[in-house]
């Protein structure tokens, strides 16, 4: 494993080695055509980066969240890693901002889609809380997401599920609340980052683990919320 500084319009590489790169997408971009018609994807970015050939997206992160994204190098890494994402065996690490005082932790066991239109499937998320800032004109908290499903928006979904929606999303938050903290704090984005994706490599054993630490149109507005002591704890 490499630790690299590489950057591409505003992607930064944070793991490399022979099959995967690790990459911190920032708010805003789209990771492949595929999903939109932007004219400039994260894959092109980090295409950029590689050189010639074909990169190989292994998950989803929605337009309005940072963090985490990884790369198969080849097409056999990426057939070869489609069982562990599909079981479970990858481990995905989110950072949210969330309307209310969220439970010290607990489970999302509720069905969703795995895509848009499909049918649902068991989906399940486990979460703890970090912080809760007692602030108006809502209480919010700053809580850290585990899913151990891979399914459409679910750590969205199922935030939103127990009543306390993500601050910034469109889909399933308030647009009105959104629009206050925006105001207030200048959070203009998805409060939602991936900081963290750890797995057991299928050819070596050994454990892969990339972490990106949360880019400051994130951690401006939770300083300004609540205090440079909560953002070291969750720093990196």
């Amino acid at each position: 494993m490499s630790e690299v500084a590489e950057n591409a319009g505003g992607v930064e590489v944070v793991y490399r080695d022979d099959r995967f790169w690790a990459v911190a997408k920032p708010s805003g971009l789209l990771v492949h055509r595929g999903w939109g018609n932007d004219p400039v994807t994260l894959v092109d970015l980090v295409r950029d980066l590689l050189g010639p050939g074909k990169v190989h997206p292994l998950h989803r992160l929605d337009r309005g969240a940072s963090g985490i994204v990884l790369f198969a190098l080849d097409p056999e890494t990426a057939a070869g890693m489609r069982e562990p994402f599909e079981t479970g065996a990858v481990e995905k690490r989110y950072l949210a901002l969330v309307r209310g005082v969220a439970p010290e932790e607990g489970v999302v066991d509720h069905p969703i889609p795995r895509r848009e239109g499909g049918p649902r499937v068991r989906s399940v998320t486990t979460y703890r809380r970090i912080s809760v800032a007692e602030i108006e004109p809502r209480h919010v908290s700053l809580v850290e997401a585990t899913p151990r499903t891979g399914r459409l928006h679910q750590v969205r979904r199922h935030l939103k599920h127990i009543d306390h929606p993500i601050i910034g999303d469109a889909n399933y938050g308030k647009g009105a609340l959104n629009r206050e903290f925006s105001d207030r704090f200048g959070l203009s984005r998805l409060a939602l980052h991936a900081a963290e994706i750890s797995f057991s490599c299928p050819w070596t054993g050994e454990i892969v683990r990339a972490t990106a630490p949360a880019p400051e149109d994130l951690t401006g507005p939770l300083g300004r919320i609540f205090g440079r002591d909560v953002l070291a704890q969750v720093a990196g």
